[in-house]
Order: C-alpha cells, then structure tokens, then sequence
C-alpha cells in the first residue's frame, strides 16, 4: 500500500510526463491527463488505488474551474450574444437532453438515469474547442461566435444541473410527485442561498477587497482569495448544494470588481494544477477491462454521441439562420463531450444515479470523443465542403473580393493582421506612398476600416490560396504582424514554396521561437520584449545622465548586434540631409536561380565591393542566417539581401545574374 508521499510523486510524475508528450504533439494536456489517470488506476496497473483523499484534491480542481468561470461572466457579453447563447444554447442543451431521455427509456433504464446521462452528454469541451478556434484565429469567425456562445450556455447550465442531480439522488426510488416536491425544495433552498450570498456578497465583497489590497501584501491577497473562494463553496455544501456553485458564485462577485484581473492571474496556478488532478481521477474511473468486454457498445455510442451531437447542433445552427458550410463547422466542432460531463457524470455515479456497468461506456465513449476532437475539428471545413456548396461560393466570393482589391498591385506590401501593430505600420505605408493589401479575420474592425478607406479584406493570411488572391506573386514583401508562431509557420511554408526570394517579417513577443521561424524562411523576426527592452534602457541611461549621443549609439550597437541587415547601417545616416536621399543605402533581395552567373563563385571572385553593395546576409534554405564572408560560395536557390545606393544594386543584380 503506497502512503500519501508516494501517491503525490506517482501523480506528478505520470503528469508530467503526459503533458510533455501532448504538448509535443500538439495536442490539449488535458488529453494526457485522462491517459495517465487510465494508465496508473486501479483498472490498469494499479499504481494508485481509489483513495477519498485523491477525490477530494480533485474536487478542488473542479471547485477552482467554476470560479473561474464565474470570473469571466459578464452580463455585457451575455447582452451581445443572447439569442445564440440563451437561444441556441438552451434549445441545444433541452433537446439533448430530451434524445438521451428517449433513448434510454427505450432500452429500459430510469428516466432519471436519462436525464442524469442527458446533462452529461450535452455537454462539449470549452477547453479543447477554444484553444484550438484561438490557435486556427477562428474565434472571431461566424461558426467560431456560435461555438462560443453555446459553449458559455453549456458553462452555465452546468449549475442547475448541479442542483437538479442531487434532488434526483434523493428521489430515486419515490414517485414522480415526490421527485417534483424535491427538485422544488433544491430550487428554492438554492433560490434562499442564492439571494443571500449576492445580496450580501455585493456590498461587502468590494470594500473587503478595498482593504485587504491597502495592506499592500501579495500573500494576503492570494489566501483572501481562497478564503472567499472556499467559504462559499463551504457555505452551498452546507445548504445542500454543490460546492462549485459556491465557487462560481465567488468567481461572479469578484469579477464585478476592479481586481478580477489579478485574482484571475492569482488564482491560475491553483486551478490548472487541481483541474489536471481532476482529469487523472477521472482517467482513474475508467476501466480497461470492462470498457473491452464492452467495446462494441463503447464504438456505438462513441458514433451515436459524435454523429447525432454534430447533426443536432448542425441543424440548430441552421435554424437560427446560418448558412450551411457555417452550420457543419458548428456541429462538428462541437460533437464531442466535454470535462464538466466528466464533473456530472462522477457526481451521479457517487450519488448512485447512474451505477458503474452504464457509468463505464458512457465515460469511454466520452474520452474518445474528446481525443478525436483536435482532428474532427482539424478536418471540419474541407468535411463542410464536401457537405456544402454554400462553402465553395463563400471562399469563392472571399477570394474574388481579396484579388478585385490587388488586382492592380505591383510591388506592394501584403500585411498579415490589421491589429495595433498592422495598424501601426499601415500608417507610415501610406506616408511613404508604398500599397499595401492587410488580411484580417475580425468582421468588425474590417467593417470600420473598409468604412475609413482602408485597404482591409476578410481572410486567412495562412492559407495559400488567400495568399495567391492577395498578390503573392507580385508582393515586394509580406509582414506577419500578429503574434502567433503557429499561423506564421504555415504563411512561411506557402512562401517558401511559390516565392522564396520573397523577404518575410515575422512579428513574434518574445525571442523563444526566433531560431524556428528563421530556419522556416522569415528574412527578420522583431521580438517585441527586445525592443521594448532597448527602449526601457535608452530611457534609464538618460535619467542616469548619460549623454544622449552614446545612449543612441548604445542602441545601435545593439540592434546591430540583433539585426545583421542593420550591421553598419547607422553609420552617419543621422548627419545626411534629405536632399542626399537617393545616396542613402538600402535593401534589395536577389535570388540567384539555376543559370545565373553567380551560382558557384565566392563573393570575392564577384567583388560586389566595386559597385560599393555589400552582404549582410544571405537566406540559403534550410539554414537559419548565413553570414556571408569572401569565401562565402554561392549555390542555386540563395537569397542574396543586398545593401548599397539604388544605381549600385541595379548594376550588382546584373552582375550576379547575367555576370
């Protein structure tokens, strides 16, 4: 028997193990919680037996995600999105309800048992599907916004049936009359509790807060957090309540304060590291054997919940008037079951609802649905295509709009993300009448752009055929200026295969991803903490008294260091007058193609240096950043960044293409 110390490394060691793996596969680390809670329970190696104590920590997971979804509800956003979220949603949620209900009266189980299942099943996976519409930049999209308002429906239903569950307990084996009387009697000791802790809660929580922040201690923020976090949840257990109805009543009392940002930030650590425990107990709850001796009933549900979910919510979307390929996209990305299925579905098997022969099929049909959902959704819109035509003539339409705009282009810029930073260059573009074509997929900041005159279009910047629409071909450079390695990765693969000479400027926060993203092809990545981090020592070098000329050449110095096109680039440009602008030294890209004078000589046999260009760098494929020298030998395919006047590098391209 392993003692408490034992059962924590075990836990931590199979956790950690699993997110590392997930997270290299790119895949949710709540997935490789249920696989390493399968692994070590009691059903498979029995590493870790069924213990109150790994229930109770796990509990406290659960605890810690409904508060933090009681911190983000916010009643402006409910306003915005009601009839998806209080219309779509509920319809959604009733009416799965409704089909499990049928379904398991047909096969002979308690209508309770059906109703339990119902809330359980009609549940689908906030964490898995808004990770990956954010990591796809489709949370902005018209299937996207419907996910997300039934996905905060699903949030929030998940507290009557918290209340609903408990009563059936009670009135399992009476009359129908009987379990009416106690769902009333939940309802209004939770409708007392309810009015108590919000009536009060709202004119305490905010001077509370008041004073516990003067006191300026950071420990005793953090366990005044928990304290109010725990009590409520204590004070609902004690009414008969679930605990996480305490807790997402805590997180909504906070979030009408101004510190809901940093107890969010506070409280994240608690919650990720309890909810992943949550995830291996519930890992542990499944058993291997059982779910083998019933894996033809375990295929059939996991079909039955994927196919009818998807063609429900399809068909709902469809109703609430959106088009078909946006209906599929819904449907399928919402099929799967979701984590506070897992809260329900173990409540009911404690409180004896649903026993463990009908638990087990249920819990693997709902592991599998949620392994499956990164790829369902991965697939959705070319399954939406297939399914259709709507969304042919939607890309259709998209792309003939991108191209109508570029068609005249040449030598223009193509701006990826029209945020701040897009914004930003967008407006020293047009102060140096240079075009530019931005690819944004937020409907609302294109429609007050396009309405401004800005030169904006719908589209998804990382997909080749919006690329080719926007002018690829006739592109003088292309500029990533969100912050998403992911989405970049997939613009520098399209690039690299159509124009590799094309120069690409990757916008990324910090320099963790500047070797991966150099070696994909980007011809700069601007790491905003490195420049946000010379700025800040500019200014703490004057403060310090230290003479304006050599804080400047201190940041010279290192952006030269930083930026190699920038190596030597300073030097006088301060002193020039304007008039002497066409002297000025800039950058053109060669790229010398098979048949070019230049492929097989060194730099020195060229002796660019005549022409007064030089090298600062050469982009070869598969090599990060070639820093050339004398000896440097050329090769088809190379990208040659030169630097010198314009007359120079018009004769330097001839000399290196034609000799």
């Amino acid at each position: 028997m392993y003692n408490a110390l034992q059962i924590v490394l075990i836990l931590l060691a199979t956790a950690v193990l699993a997110v590392v793996v997930f997270r290299l596969l790119r895949l949710p680390p709540m997935l490789g919680y249920l696989l390493s809670g399968i692994v070590i329970g009691p059903h498979a190696l029995g590493w870790i037996p069924e213990v109150a104590v790994t229930h109770q920590l796990a509990t406290f997971g659960v605890v810690f995600l409904m508060f933090s979804i009681g911190l983000e509800f916010s009643l402006p956003k409910l306003v915005t999105m009601k009839h998806i979220v209080f219309g779509f949603g509920t319809i959604q949620v009733c009416t799965t309800i409704l089909i499990v209900m049928v379904v398991t009266w047909m096969i002979g189980l308690d209508w309770r048992v059906g109703l339990a299942l119902g809330g359980v099943l009609a549940m689908s996976s906030t964490a898995i599907v808004s990770k990956l519409l954010a990591e796809r930049l489709e949370l902005n999209s018209l299937h996207g916004r419907q996910i997300i308002g039934v996905l905060l429906f699903q949030d929030l239903a998940v507290v009557p049936l918290l209340i609903v569950i408990p009563a059936l307990a009670h009135a399992v084996d009476s009359s129908g009359a009987d379990l009416g009387v106690a769902i009333i009697l939940a309802l209004l000791k939770a409708g007392m509790v309810l009015a108590l802790i919000l009536f009060f809660g709202q004119r305490l929580m905010r001077p509370w807060f008041h004073l516990v922040a003067r006191q300026k201690s950071s420990e005793l923020f953090v366990l005044n957090v928990l304290l109010i976090t725990l009590g409520l949840a204590w004070l609902t257990g004690i009414a008969g309540l679930s605990l996480a109805l305490g807790a997402f009543l805590a997180g909504m009392l906070i979030s009408e304060t101004e510190y809901r940002h940093q107890v969010e930030d506070d409280i994240k650590p608690f919650r990720d590291i309890l909810l992943g425990l949550f995830f291996v107990t519930i890992g542990m709850l499944l058993d291997v054997e059982t779910v083998i001796q019933n894996f033809m009933w375990v295929m059939l549900l996991l079909i039955a919940l994927i196919t009818i979910k998807a063609s429900l919510i399809a068909g709902l979307s469809h109703l609430f008037k959106a088009d078909s390929s946006v209906a599929v996209r819904t449907g399928l990305s919402l099929a799967q079951g979701g984590e506070f299925g897992f809260v329900l579905l173990a409540q009911a098997n404690i409180l004896g609802i649903v026993d463990n022969p009908t638990m087990q099929p249920v819990l693997a049909a709902i592991v599998l649905s949620m392994l499956a959902a990164p790829f369902i959704i991965e697939h959705s819109e070319n399954m939406a295509r297939r399914f259709s035509a709507a969304e042919w003539m939607n890309r259709a339409m998209q792309l003939t709009t991108i191209a109508a705009q570029t068609i005249a282009e040449e030598q223009h810029v193509i701006l990826c993300g029209y945020g701040r930073s897009g914004q930003n260059l967008s407006r020293l573009l047009e102060k140096e009448s240079v075009p530019f074509i931005a690819l944004d997929l937020d409907p609302r900041r294109i429609r007050d752009a396009t309405a401004a005159g800005e030169s904006v279009v719908y589209g998804d910047a990382a997909r080749y055929e919006v690329l080719i629409a926007a002018g690829l071909m006739r592109a003088k450079l292309l500029v990533v200026s969100y912050a998403d390695t992911i989405s970049a990765l997939k613009i520098l693969r399209h690039v690299q295969t159509l124009r590799p000479e094309l120069p690409v400027v990757v916008r990324t926060l910090d320099d963790t991803d500047i070797d991966l993203l150099k070696e994909a092809g980007a011809a700069e990545v601007v790491a905003e903490i490195m420049e946000g981090s010379i700025m800040l020592a500019s200014h703490a070098l004057m403060h310090l008294g230290v003479p304006l000329n050599r804080v400047l050449n201190r940041m010279r110095e290192t952006r030269e260091q930083r930026y190699s096109l920038f190596r030597g680039f300073y030097r006088g440009i301060s002193d020039e007058e304007e008039s002497g602008e066409r002297m000025q030294p800039r950058l053109q890209n060669v790229m010398i193609v098979l048949g070019s004078a230049a492929v097989g000589k060194t730099l020195k046999e060229l002796n660019l240096g005549s022409f007064l260009v030089e090298v600062p760098a050469i982009r070869r494929k598969n090599i990060r950043e070639l820093l050339p020298n004398d000896e440097t030998r050329l090769e088809a395919g190379d990208v040659l960044v030169l630097r010198g006047a314009q007359e120079n590098l018009a004769a330097a391209e001839i000399k290196l293409l034609q000799g």
